[in-house]
């Protein structure tokens, strides 16, 4: 059965770099309701070119929901107001004929605008760097069963594991927090036991990357477990803080 096109007004965000001033452009679009919102911003790129005029810059990679490297800022959510799911997965058909869209980048201290609705993350790169590695001794592969990991604290790590780093935390917080962030990426490794070497050396290291990146402090109102595409639970900011107040304690 065919469907037909729905007529949207976009309010997208232009600016020409990060030291500019930037501001709402409007865009009347007619789309497929099965397009994603990336596949409608090629067609108004496609658009634009053929006119003569600047694209609409914008990321996107996998296109699947694993990268994060596509979130945008939809009518005031991060990545849109399908719970869930990540901007690359938005179609279109959640939205209705006439509806107006606004589009934004993730807007943070941290996260400067590099042009559009491009953002630098290369915060989050400096986190998961400050966390160095997983130290284990070399040799054959042991067995699968020669570490003995209950369900569920496999189950958790695997959880915490799923963070894909996308900022909708960060664009969720008040404060602009990456807290979210910083304790999936500590709770992956602080629950299994091939992470207890540097357990508590890593979170120090991570928190102050954090600090020193211009992430801000927890502002505790879970809007950042609310708008992750994951669903990255809060308890793992709560289990950061934790070895955050043993590592001083020790070292």
């Amino acid at each position: 059965m065919a469907h037909s096109n729905i007529n949207l007004t976009l309010k997208i965000w232009r600016q020409a770099a990060g030291s500019s001033t930037g501001n709402f452009e409007e865009f009347k679009v007619s789309v497929s309701p099965h397009a994603s919102i990336l596949e409608m911003l090629d067609e108004l790129n496609n658009s634009l070119e053929k006119e003569g005029k600047i694209p609409v810059a914008f990321e996107s990679d996998c296109r699947e929901g694993i990268c994060g490297t596509c979130g945008l800022v939809v009518n005031g959510h991060p990545h849109g107001p399908q719970p869930k799911t990540a901007t690359c997965q938005l179609h279109m058909r959640v939205f209705n004929d006439g509806d107006t869209i606004y589009i934004e980048p993730f807007k943070a201290k941290a996260f400067k605008v590099i042009k559009d609705l491009i953002v630098d993350r290369s915060g989050f790169d400096k986190i998961q760097q400050a966390g160095g590695y997983v130290s284990f001794n070399t040799g054959s592969a042991p067995d699968a069963n020669a570490i003995p990991i209950s369900k569920d604290i496999a189950s958790l790590a695997l959880d915490a594991a799923e963070c894909i780093g996308c900022g909708a935390c960060v664009a969720a917080c008040k404060n602009s927090s990456a807290m979210l962030f910083v304790g999936a990426k500590v709770s992956q490794f602080a629950l299994l036991p091939q992470g207890q070497p540097e357990r508590y050396e890593r979170v120090s290291n991570m928190v102050a990357a954090m600090d020193e990146a211009g992430f801000g402090s927890c502002t505790n109102t879970y809007a950042c477990e609310a708008e992750c595409p994951k669903g990255i639970s809060v308890s793992n900011i709560a289990r950061m803080n934790r070895d955050f107040l043993k590592a001083s304690i020790k070292m």
